[in-house]
């Protein structure tokens, strides 16, 4: 089943962390969002597999935007 992983915040994403295909465990960083000079880790909410990014360095989103979806 797909997981949905939203953005905590508006602002850009400043650097991706994991790729496609990745795996990740729970709190894992996937990327880090940057705010108001503030950079703040958007964590993977269980373990899984990186399915789709679905932004790349340098875009902007809104609070809860979905970013990356997990399998």
């Amino acid at each position: 089943m797909a997981v949905e992983v939203l953005s905590p915040i508006t602002g850009n994403v400043w650097k991706i962390v994991k790729l496609v295909g990745d795996e990740v465990e729970e709190y894992e960083t996937i990327m880090i969002m940057e705010s108001m000079k503030m950079e703040i880790p958007v964590e993977s909410p269980q373990n899984g597999k990186i399915k789709e990014l679905r932004v790349k360095e340098g875009d902007s989103v809104i609070e809860e935007d979905i970013v990356v979806i997990l399998e």
